[in-house]
């Protein structure tokens, strides 16, 4: 395994910056996945978001047996975004 010190040394950097530059990477790959997760769900039920979703469930165009699971996915997305969305910026 090569270590942290030594990449950052060849990469004229610091540990900490090298430490930092990875997990924006790494948060920014995961927000892309979570974001195209989201676009799929929203396509499926034509939606744009979890709130749409919901209001169309009690209004009875999506019904609920169909629904039930992405629902939860989708809420559950959503809010993973946001959260990660919130670590970026404090990044």
């Amino acid at each position: 395994m090569v270590a942290i010190d030594l990449v950052a040394q060849e990469l004229h950097m610091k540990p900490d910056e090298l430490m930092k530059e990875n997990l924006r990477t790494y948060l920014e790959k995961r927000l892309s996945k979570i974001e195209a997760d989201i676009f799929v769900l929203a396509k499926k039920h034509g939606v744009k978001d979890v709130f749409e979703f919901d209001l169309q469930v009690k209004e009875g165009f999506i019904t609920e047996d169909k629904a039930y699971e992405d629902y939860f996915i989708f809420d559950n997305l959503e809010a993973e975004r946001e959260k990660i969305k919130d670590f970026l910026e404090k990044l």
